[in-house]
């Protein structure tokens, strides 16, 4: 794991963008792992930058993200087609037959998750960016007793409820389910990029990088992934 620690959330942008450059101006029809989230418009405001500099052609890019609200179709303000399309998509030349999410208003959310598994291990993931919760959650994936390998329908915990409260008119608005890709899957793509800014995210950092191996912060994990890159800043890094 190499941890790269900048001043400021504008240059984990800056440095996420380039590694995600460097991997598709290594192999251009590259398959993409994306997320949502605060934590990755910056990386994505560069990456659109660079598209508009000329520098990158995502023509031949495949995307697959990590996870949906179950409930919400990719018209609602808030699923997570939309703020894909609003981030990122809409900006650059990625075809819309290559970006590929989970679909949270299948009539069978089990299958539905079989069929993105099958799709994700098929494709094979170059490169997941990855933002981390307040307790160490990667995805929709929270603590608990053993860390999940496929994509999977989750219960959204009463914490991340209440703190995507504010993207709605009410809490009762909220979700209470998603499916999203497990610590398995995340862990199948060859290399991971994880950003964080910001003291409040301090400590998840310190269990990702240095505590146990443990489900109960399940960006652990990553510590046995033999290509994790993190870039945070000096305040989400101060107890490493």
């Amino acid at each position: 794991m190499v941890i790269k620690v900048v001043n400021t959330g504008e240059e984990i942008g800056e440095v996420a963008a380039l590694l995600f450059a460097a991997q598709v101006l290594k192999k251009p029809d590259a398959v993409l792992g994306f997320a949502t989230g605060s934590s990755p418009i910056t990386t994505y405001q560069h990456m659109i930058k660079l598209y508009n500099q000329g520098v990158l052609d995502f023509s031949r890019v495949t995307s697959f993200n990590l996870d949906e609200y179950v409930g919400l179709p990719g018209t609602h303000e808030q699923s997570y087609r939309y703020f894909m399309t609003d981030n990122l998509f809409s900006h650059i030349n990625i075809p819309a037959e290559n970006i590929h999410l989970p679909n949270g208003i299948a009539a069978d959310a089990d299958a539905e998750c079989k069929q993105y598994e099958a799709a994700v291990r098929a494709a094979g993931v170059d490169l997941q960016i990855l933002g981390i919760g307040h307790n160490g959650h990667i995805g929709f994936n929270e603590p608990g007793d053993a860390f999940v390998d496929g994509t999977h329908k989750v219960t959204l915990t009463e914490t991340t409820i209440q703190a995507n409260t504010r993207f709605f008119a009410s809490s009762a608005d909220v979700p209470r389910y998603a499916l999203t890709m497990g610590a398995g899957t995340i862990m199948r793509a060859k290399s991971v990029v994880l950003v964080a800014n910001g003291e409040d995210k301090a400590q998840a950092i310190w269990a990702m990088a240095k505590g146990p191996i443990s489900p109960s912060c399940q960006a652990s994990i990553l510590q046995l992934h033999p290509d994790v890159t993190v870039v945070v800043d000096k305040s989400a890094a101060s107890k490493l």
